[in-house]
Formats: C-alpha cells, structure tokens, sequence
C-alpha cells in the first residue's frame, strides 16, 4: 500500500501521529493507498509558504516560469504508464482515458508554457498631452486549488499551469477520495529546482481543509472544481476577506436531438456523453430532448446502444467502455434517484438497476422515457450514466425547456440544419454549446457556467485572465 506525506515548501512533512485518509480502489473495494487527514495547521503552513515565495517568483520571467512548466509536462510524460494504470486504480477509469488524461495533463502544461511570451499589458490613450495611461497585468498572488475526484490529474493541471505562469503561487488540495496520482505528482515535483514554497499540496477532508484554505487572508483566489454545495459553502467562507473565488461547479447538460439530425451520429454522440467515466462529468449529457416525429426511432436506437455498453475493470482486455462508480455513496445516490423517478412515473426503456458483480459499484446505462420537466431526475444532476427523455415539437420549445434549469454549464444540439444550429447557440444560456459532437471541451477555449454552475471559467486566454489583475499607471512628463 502506497503511503504519501505532504509537501509543503518543497519538503515531504510528516506530522506525527497525524490520522491518515484510506483510499479505495473502486474495482475491487480494497484500500490502495494512504495520505494525511490534514487540518488547519497544515493549510496556515502551506499557505505561509506560498505567501512568502509569491514575491521573488512573480519577480522572475513569464519564460523562466514557463520552463518549469516544460519540465511538469516532460516528468508527467516520462512516468505517462505508472500515473495512469495508478489513476485507473483510484478512479475505476478505463485504462484509455486514463492515458487520454496523463497525456492531456502534459500537453495542458506545455499548453500554458507556450503563453509566457504571449499574454500582455496595454497601453490607454490619456486625455491629456503628454501623458502616458498603461495598464499592467500582474499576479492575484497566493491561489488555493481545490481538485474534484472525477478529473483530479488534469484539473490539478488545469490550476496548476496558470497560476504559476502568471507568478502565482499555489497550494492545492485534491480531493480526499481520489488523491493518489496529484500526491504521486508531488513527488515528482520535490525533484524539481522549483523554488520552496511556490507549489504546495496537502491532502485532508474537505470541511475541514478545504473551509481553512477558503477563509484564510493569506489565499488571494480560491479556485474550486466541484459541487453546488461546495461551491456555495467556499463563497461563504471566502466572503469575510473578500476573496476572489473562479469556480466550476454542477451541470445538467441538456442535449436537443432535432428531426433532421443523424441518428446515428446523434446516438455515437449522446451514449459517448452519458457513458465516459461512466457517466462521472458534470459538462457531459444530463437530460435529452427529442423531436415528437423521430422520439420512438430514437430511443430504440439509444436503448439499443446503451445495451451494448461493455463494463469492466480498468484492466480488462478488451479494454470496456464503462467502469464502477466511484464509491458505493455515488451508486446509492443514482439508483435512489431512478427510484424516485419510476415512482413519479418514469419508466426505464433500459437498464434502470444496480448491477450484481462480484466486486466494484456498477450501474447498468439506464434510459428513462415518460419523463416530465418538474421530475427531480429532469431537474438535478445525477452524476452517473443515467439520462432522461423528453419531447419537443418545435425548437422554441425544446430551447426554452433547456434553458429551464438552475445549471448553465454545457449544451448540445444535433441537427443539420444551420437555421437550427444558430438558433441554438445563439438562444442556449449555456457555458458551451456542442453542435453534432459529444460533450468535451478544448484546453484552448474556455470552460465557463453560468448560474449555478459557477464563477469564472478555466482554460485558454480567458483562463490565464482569471489569475491576473490589473494595475493602472498614470505618467505624466
């Protein structure tokens, strides 16, 4: 069994007789790993570490800093095989997207390498005749990452590049049920010249850690993947110092499939949705409205694909397409909410079960028709590869039906009309709009919800922005 420590200004600490969080390995049920149930004391020591390094690091070159980031990506892709079979085993992903996350970890920091000699000031035209108005980009300062179980490799990546790159000094938390491969990363990064002090990592309950990071003065952004509910509870705790916070919370993705789209392009695209990490990923496939004329056409060839989903361990070859639940909390959550919606009147065209395997917390892909808007299944998000079906019969409707939700983080329509995908993109109040593809965004774009689904956004230029502020010089001469 794996044992880690944290890493607080470029050390491996441990504090003696500190409890330890046992981590799970879903497949077989079996404890895999280790790692600190840290607590405040951990947070203010790690925060004062970035507190005092933040200064000499933002003195240095966005190229120097860029550099560090090269070597991120070259120690992630010269351990590439151990960080995903250990994420495989952590996570119960399929080994596939595992290596798909290690490798887009790399690229993610090679990514923000790239910008250090790209992003800029600006200079303002003054009212006045010799005078000079220039408008700096600076850094926010010390940033509290905290990483959800789903992503944990990437989205510590994700907070990672950028905050460092800016001249930024982090500390991250990953989550508690999934931290083996960002803590695996820590030690790697213990072997890097990085200054001490600039990158943090301490594990520990999300409470208790996590409410630390959020309220202390020392943090200058809070930067959250996660739930609605951790999102509101980090606004609370932020609020007292007035702390920025960028977050990225829960989706309920509607996905509208019109009469003149491709079905079976349409089917690829919503089962590869509903189905990755089995069904784990708050931008994928929530809900699903289907045009009256093709509804009975539709979900035949749905129920049919879902039917054929292979599940597995993440060491299976073939490799599946699906693997267990995270934890034996999430399946519960699930099949509760399926419960719920047969017994309001949903009816499981297929799956809708729990799966009896000897090991690991598997839910069959489950779609449900005789769903209305006002059914919890409609309206939370499940988190799990479950989808309910509605229909539309013209495209005001089925807009206005998927707009009719408290989350705003991803969308998707399919159709083959540009009349239908304009109004779409144009109408959706959504983050991101997806037109004939699955749910998955681009490093260079911006990953933004809107209403309840967050704050802020991640990735590409606009990301880099959310870790700079701005300074405003009058010259005159």
């Amino acid at each position: 069994m794996r044992t880690y420590q944290q890493f607080i200004n470029g050390k491996l600490v441990s504090r003696p007789g500190q409890s330890m969080i046992e981590v799970e390995n879903p497949s077989t049920g079996k404890i895999m790993a280790q790692t600190p149930n840290g607590g405040r004391e951990d947070a203010q020591e790690a925060l004062e570490a970035a507190h005092k390094a933040q200064e000499a690091w933002a003195a240095q070159s966005a190229a120097a800093r860029g550099a560090y980031l090269k070597q991120m990506a070259t120690l992630v892709r010269k351990h590439r095989t151990d960080l995903a079979r250990l994420l495989a085993e952590e996570q119960a992903k399929t080994l596939p997207l595992a290596y798909a996350e290690i490798d887009g970890t790399a690229e993610y920091f090679d990514y923000y390498a790239g910008w250090a000699r790209l992003y800029e000031g600006e200079i303002i035209q003054s009212d006045r005749q010799r005078e000079n108005i220039l408008l700096y980009r600076q850094p926010i300062g010390v940033v509290a990452g905290i990483c959800p179980w789903n992503f944990p490799f990437f989205v510590m990546a994700r907070k990672v590049a950028p905050s460092l790159l800016t001249g930024c000094t982090a500390v991250i938390k990953p989550s508690s049920v999934a931290p083996v491969t960002v803590m695996e990363f820590a030690r790697m990064v213990a072997d890097l010249d990085l200054p001490a002090g600039v990158l943090n990592f301490i594990t520990g309950g999300g409470s208790t850690l996590g409410e630390a990071l959020s309220s202390s003065p020392l943090v200058d952004m809070v930067t959250l993947t996660g739930s609605v509910e951790a999102g509101q509870r980090i606004i609370t705790a932020s609020a007292a110092n007035v702390t920025k916070v960028s977050l990225e919370l829960g989706g309920k993705a509607p996905v509208i499939v019109c009469a003149d789209a491709d079905l079976d392009l349409a089917v690829r695209g919503v089962t590869a949705s509903r189905t990755i990490f089995s069904g784990q990923v708050c931008n994928c496939a929530e809900r699903l409205y289907v045009q009256d004329s093709i509804a009975e056409q539709f979900a035949d060839k749905l129920a049919e694909a879902f039917a054929k989903v292979r599940l597995g361990n993440p060491f299976d070859e073939p490799a599946p397409d699906m693997c267990s639940q995270i934890n034996a909390e999430q399946l519960e959550k699930i099949d509760s909410m399926v419960k719920r919606a047969k017994a309001d009147g949903a009816e499981a065209i297929t799956g809708g079960a729990p799966l009896n395997r000897e090991a690991g917390y598997f839910y069959a892909p489950t779609l449900l028709g005789n769903c209305r808007q006002d059914m919890e299944i409609v309206r939370k998000e499940v988190f799990g590869p479950v989808l309910p079906m509605l229909t539309f019969h013209t495209l005001d409707e089925a807009i206005a039906l998927a707009n009719d939700c408290e989350y705003g983080l991803t969308s998707s329509i399919f159709t083959t009309k540009l009349t239908n995908t304009m109004e779409a993109v144009n109408r959706l109040k959504f983050g991101e709009t997806y037109v004939n593809r699955e749910h998955f965004e681009a490093m260079q774009g911006f990953h933004a919800g809107w209403r309840k689904s967050g704050i802020g956004g991640a990735d590409g230029k606009h990301g880099l922005m959310e870790y700079l502020q701005t300074h405003v010089a009058y010259i005159d001469y």
